[in-house]
Parts: structure tokens; C-alpha cells; sequence
């Protein structure tokens, strides 16, 4: 058995592992209060998913994937001077300002009708949508020059260093108030945490929930923060009792 992939909902399920054997790959739900146990082995390339049409195994050391499966995303370092490749960029396009507890703010862009989902499999924490534009094309002309100011990127153990904790409403008022907001957005994941996790690279125990790609897992009375892109071609056998793992002093 083999993490290959995961997904973080919004979406046709809950969020949920995806996990291959023999060929085949099955979901495993990431609902709160459920348990998962996998301990795992040995990390090599997860392959090739290919959803219901099963998984395409491979061999190599690099992890989560070889250069061979690596697919590049064109639009990854756009910055408006393209083609328009994808039919996609042809369709309208949000740019937005997302804010990730207390104080991490970044700009990003999206098609419009994906606004709310992609800013939930972010993590986002509180969102404004601040410019519609016809095309990819445009939108991410708008947020390179909004990044001349603001990053457009966020790392994921920068947002983990966050949970806990409520954004800073008046530095997030002070920001929105110059993009004169077109819609605001405020979310909760329902993790009700009181502090930070403790960030590990783990899949057994009770699932508190997901923020973006974020699993959030309570086991032996602490509380864990899981990069899912992490998991990733590890191999897996069902348990996980039996590993060690970095405790919080709450927990004592």
C-alpha cells in the first residue's frame, strides 16, 4: 500500500487520503472524529494516479515524484506574458487578497466561479475578492503588480505557525481598505484549537479535521499538524501504534 495522493475538499467528498493497492486506489475519508492508523515505510515515487481508471506504480528513490512523473503547471510562475495555453485562461478570473493568522497576508488569482474553493484549499482565514478581469491573462498581470507589495506565495509551515491563533483585524482592515473589496470572506475549519499543533510527518490518529492541506490529528493527548503533500509515496501498512513522535509539554 502506497499514499498517492490526497485531497482537500471542497468538493464531490470530504477531504481524504488516497491510498493505492494492486493496482487500484481507494479514498480514505478524513472526518472528524474518525481514526486513521498507518505507520509508515519506506518513500519512493507515488506514480501515477489515474482516479478510477487505477494507480501506475513506480520505483524510483525520488519522492513524492520523479522527474518522469513531475507535471509543471504552466501557469505556476506566470506573470501575464503568456500564450493563454489552457482553456482556462480563457475563462473570467478573480483576483483576491488572503490572509492566514495572525498577520501572513498574500494576493493570488483564480476563475471566478472556483473563488470560494480555492481559497478554502489554501486554508485562508479571511479572504477579499478585489478585482474581476476577463481572462487568466489579465489576472495575472493585476497580481504581479499587487505582489510588487504583497507575496503571492505562503509556505505551508507558515501557515501552520498561525493555527491558534485570529487574524489581526486591524492590520487585515488596513490592507483591504486600498482594493476598495468587491466581496469578504471569513472561514472556520472547525479544528477549534487552543495552540499551535505540533508539526509532524504522521497518519495515525484521531482526525480533528483539515485546514487547506493541513490534516490535523490528535493522538496520546497532542495534537499534530500534517503537511498531506508530505505523506505523499510513502509506503503504508495498516497500524501505527508503535512510532515515536514529538509530543507537546500539554500533553505532560
Amino acid at each position: 500500500m502506497q499514499i498517492v495522493g490526497y485531497e482537500t475538499a471542497p468538493g464531490d467528498g470530504p477531504p481524504a487520503l488516497r491510498v493505492a493497492s494492486g493496482g487500484s486506489v481507494d479514498r480514505v475519508p478524513l472526518l472528524a472524529g474518525e481514526e486513521i492508523a498507518y505507520a509508515l515505510g519506506e518513500r519512493h515515487c507515488a506514480g501515477v494516479d489515474r482516479g478510477g481508471d487505477g494507480h501506475e506504480a513506480c520505483d524510483s528513490p525520488d519522492a513524492p515524484h520523479c522527474d518522469e512523473h513531475t507535471s509543471t503547471w504552466p501557469c505556476a510562475r506566470c506573470v501575464g506574458n503568456c500564450a493563454m495555453p489552457l482553456e482556462s485562461c480563457h475563462e473570467e478570473h478573480a483576483v483576491y487578497l488572503a490572509a492566514f493568522a495572525p498577520d501572513v497576508f498574500k494576493v493570488g488569482v483564480t476563475r471566478s466561479w472556483r473563488l470560494d474553493t480555492r481559497l478554502r484549499e489554501q486554508g485562508a482565514d479571511r479572504a477579499a475578492h478585489v478585482r474581476t478581469v476577463e481572462d487568466g491573462r489579465r489576472a495575472r498581470r493585476v497580481e504581479y503588480g499587487i505582489a510588487a507589495e504583497i507575496p503571492d506565495r505562503v509556505r505551508v509551515p507558515t501557515k501552520v505557525e498561525g493555527f491558534g491563533e485570529r487574524v489581526d483585524a486591524a492590520a487585515w482592515d488596513a490592507l483591504v481598505a486600498d482594493y476598495d473589496p468587491i466581496e469578504e470572506f471569513d472561514f472556520d475549519y472547525g479544528l477549534g484549537l487552543d495552540r499551535r499543533p505540533v508539526a509532524e510527518t504522521m497518519a495515525t490518529g484521531t482526525v480533528v479535521g483539515t485546514k487547506g492541506r493541513v490534516l490535523v490529528l490528535e493522538r496520546q493527548g497532542t495534537t499534530y499538524a500534517v503537511d498531506m503533500r508530505d505523506l505523499v509515496g510513502y509506503d503504508v501498512t495498516p497500524d501505527g501504534g508503535g512510532r515515536d513522535v514529538q509530543s507537546s509539554l500539554g500533553a505532560f
